[in-house]
């Protein structure tokens, strides 16, 4: 049994890609697990303002024909953060994925969310970890269950709790609570949730790519402050750009 010290939200996006800067959401779901074990189911459907590719609607089965009098996230974005309000959040791949997406729809929206205040569960990261498996598998493994309507946003979400719930049972060596899951199924600690810019061991924010790789942020800023400005003008998430000024202002 999942310990619980504030409500979990375990969600799901449907998007029109995998690209967390350019791809948007099309459909989200979040099944908010309270303290006295009650569960909220939320679906929103979203027009992305994008075109849907050919190759991803064959995935979840949304067209831009099915979207096109939905509202955009910018319409219910605010209606999203009050949901997940002082909420833990879950997934499968949330941590390298739906977390950083659903980040920069809300920088978009101009909404402010802190999302480094909340404890992330990434299941995928729990089960891969253990058992090596996609999430039908996972899903096939510890419940017995065929993951049906896959990619499709409430299913994905459910399979995803399911397994959770599963993998506390099984393991008695798993952290029931989720700072404990938090840390288990976090593989890398990043500022940005991309994971461009990530921590070293004396907690200092450090690049993870490029040519400063390894380097720590402030001292590359410091020795080439046009770093700081290639990065803002190239093609990073939003986030990672927010984290990157942060750091900056904190110098001056």
């Amino acid at each position: 049994m999942i310990k619980l010290n504030r409500p979990l939200c375990v969600f799901d996006l449907e998007t029109t890609g995998i690209n967390v800067v350019h791809d948007r959401i099309v459909e989200m779901c979040f099944i908010k697990v309270n303290l006295d074990g009650s569960e909220i189911t939320k679906v929103w459907r979203v027009n992305p303002t994008i075109q849907i590719p050919p190759a991803t609607t064959k995935i979840h089965g949304i067209t831009d024909h099915m979207v096109k009098d939905s509202p955009t996230f910018k319409d219910v974005g605010f209606e999203v953060s009050d949901f997940i309000r002082n909420c833990d959040l879950a997934g499968f791949n949330s941590n390298k994925f739906d977390i950083p997406l659903l980040a920069e729809e809300f920088l978009r929206a101009d909404i402010e969310v802190d999302m480094h205040k909340v404890s992330s569960v990434d299941v995928q990261n729990i089960f891969h970890k253990k058992e090596q498996r996609t999430l039908t598998a996972a899903l096939k493994f510890y419940c017995n269950t065929e993951l049906i309507n896959a990619h499709n946003a409430e299913s994905d979400v459910r399979a995803t709790l399911d397994v959770l719930k599963a993998q506390i049972d099984r393991y008695q060596d798993l952290p029931n609570d989720i700072p404990g899951l938090s840390k288990y199924s976090t593989r890398n600690k990043a500022a940005d949730f991309a994971g461009f810019i990530t921590f070293n061991k004396e907690n200092e924010e450090q690049f993870s790519f490029g040519k400063y790789r390894g380097q720590t942020v402030s001292s590359v800023l410091s020795k080439d402050p046009g770093y700081y400005s290639w990065v803002q003008n190239a093609d990073f998430p939003l986030y990672t750009k927010k984290i990157l000024t942060a750091i900056r202002l904190k110098q001056r």
